[in-house]
C-alpha cells in the first residue's frame, strides 16, 4: 500500500472570490459540478480543495499549507506581480535551509513556500 497524494481542504467564505484568487496565483482552478460550494485549485502536482463554510473565521479556522516549489523567489515575483489582498512576506534564506515566503490570504490561510536556496556562483576565472 503506497499513499499516492494529498489534496487539502481549505476553508473559504466566497468560493468564487477565491477560485479567481487562486486563478492569479496561477492555479487552474475551478467549482465543483454541482449544487455543492466546493472547488478545486491545481497546479503542477499540487492540488488544493476550496470549501465555502458560512461558519468559517479567519481569526479560528484559518488553513495553513507548505507549498516546495522548484524556485520560491521567481514564484515571489509572480505573486507580487498578481497584486493580491493579502499579506505577502519577503523570501529569505532560513536556519534550516530553504529559501522561503508566505503569503496570507483574505480568508486567512497561510501559504508557506519554500524551495532550495540557489546556489552561489562560482567566480569567473580571468
Amino acid at each position: 500500500m503506497v499513499f499516492e497524494s494529498v489534496a487539502p481542504v481549505i476553508p473559504v467564505l466566497d468560493l468564487e472570490a477565491a477560485l479567481s484568487r487562486y486563478r492569479r496565483l496561477g492555479f487552474t482552478a475551478h467549482a465543483y459540478d454541482s449544487d455543492a460550494r466546493y472547488g478545486f485549485a491545481d497546479r503542477g502536482g499540487i492540488s488544493l480543495h476550496l470549501t465555502e463554510w458560512d461558519e468559517h473565521d479567519p481569526q479560528r479556522t484559518a488553513a495553513a499549507i507548505y507549498l516546495y516549489v522548484s524556485d520560491a523567489d521567481t514564484l515571489h515575483r509572480e505573486w507580487s506581480a498578481a497584486a493580491l489582498p493579502g499579506r505577502l512576506t519577503t523570501p529569505v534564506d532560513t536556519e534550516y535551509g530553504l529559501r522561503e515566503f508566505a503569503y496570507v490570504d483574505p480568508d486567512g490561510t497561510l501559504h508557506r513556500v519554500g524551495s532550495a536556496p540557489a546556489q552561489a556562483q562560482a567566480p569567473h576565472e580571468l
